[in-house]
């Protein structure tokens, strides 16, 4: 079970990487625009209905693997998202990673097999009592709503950044637990137990609370700022869920050292992509720029969202590259 809710995981890390990676490659090949017009233009291309299916994939593949394994093992899988969307999204972009993406993509990778070895996370139990849910849902969307209020504008952007993704965080890990609560009652008692349930429900609008921290959190400041705090805080707060929830075990005592050592081998590889992100971004947003100014858009250069006067940033939207929801303009 254990195995295969970590082939689930990555699975999922790596279908999301393909929705992020088809996506931003449609929304490239076209003109600006906003709204329903834009919607019907991608829809007509093949890679952004590629990329939908990717991200309706993930959604499974996540709600899999939290079935046949703990959140302690299946969340921290997913920071593998962000190394395989630098890698599939290169070769679409036509674009070569460089070392420092390698360097990064090793260290995250390294990182994650040292944690999860060292702590072998173990726990199948999918249900909790509303003794255990309720000061669980309390804490986590007071944590919620307390970083909105610290975060308000004004505050120095980087602050703002980490803090929001932080509270991101924070939602994608309680949408997790939700989820495999959620999953579980439909692994027991079909689609009825699963409309039936409240954490069904729950899932849903802690998951939509969580993108809109994080586009918030993209707005903000510059991706080496949320991306590390995005990262971490959901496996940790992932991991103390699953603990509280479920009776999740890890390995302490000596553990810790190797555990602790492969968390700052984590941080430095995202680090790293982070950075590798932002310049990328940035190029990206000088090639939209002459595009959109050789008459294959708008009347004249525009400026991209992707850059400011701090330097290159992420763009609007959800996904270790950034890209900008279909809707927006």
């Amino acid at each position: 079970m254990i195995l295969l809710a970590a082939l689930f995981a990555v699975m999922g890390a790596a279908s999301n990487a393909v929705g992020t990676a088809f996506q931003r490659k449609a929304a490239s090949t076209v003109a600006r625009g906003g709204g329903l017009r834009l919607l019907i233009e991608l829809a007509h291309r093949p890679a952004w209905v590629i990329g939908i299916g990717g991200v309706v994939g993930a959604a499974l593949f996540q709600a899999l693997a939290l079935v046949n394994g703990p959140m302690a093992l299946v969340q921290p899988l997913f920071v593998l998202e962000l190394p395989f969307a630098l890698m599939i999204a290169a070769p679409l972009m036509q674009r070569r990673l460089p070392a420092a993406a390698w360097w990064g993509i090793t260290g995250v990778v390294m990182g994650l097999a040292l944690v999860l070895g060292s702590a072998a996370p173990s726990g199948v139990v999918d249900q909790a009592s509303m003794v255990r849910w309720i000061p669980v849902l309390a804490a986590c969307l007071g944590a919620m709503a307390a970083a909105v209020v610290i975060a308000r504008p004004g505050r120095p952007p980087l602050f703002r950044a980490a803090v929001l993704a932080a509270a991101s965080a924070v939602g994608n890990a309680l949408t997790a637990a939700l989820l495999k609560s959620a999953t579980g009652r439909f692994a027991q008692g079909g689609v009825g137990a699963f409309l039936q349930s409240w954490q069904t429900y729950g899932f849903a609008l802690t998951g939509v609370s969580a993108i809109l921290l994080l586009e918030n959190a993209l707005q903000a400041g510059w991706l080496t700022a949320s991306q590390p705090a995005l990262t971490i805080g959901d496996a940790t707060v992932s991991l103390l869920l699953g603990i509280t929830l479920f009776d999740e075990r890890i390995r302490t005592g000596w553990w810790l050292l190797p555990e602790a050592v492969g968390v700052a081998v984590i941080v430095w590889g995202v680090v790293r992509l982070s950075r590798v992100v932002s310049k990328v971004q940035a190029a990206e947003a000088d090639h939209r720029q002459a595009f959109v100014g050789g008459g294959h858009g708008d009347s004249g250069p525009q400026e991209d969202e992707g850059c400011d006067s701090r330097g290159p940033r992420t763009q609007r939207g959800r996904g270790p590259m950034g890209e900008r929801s279909e809707s927006e303009g």
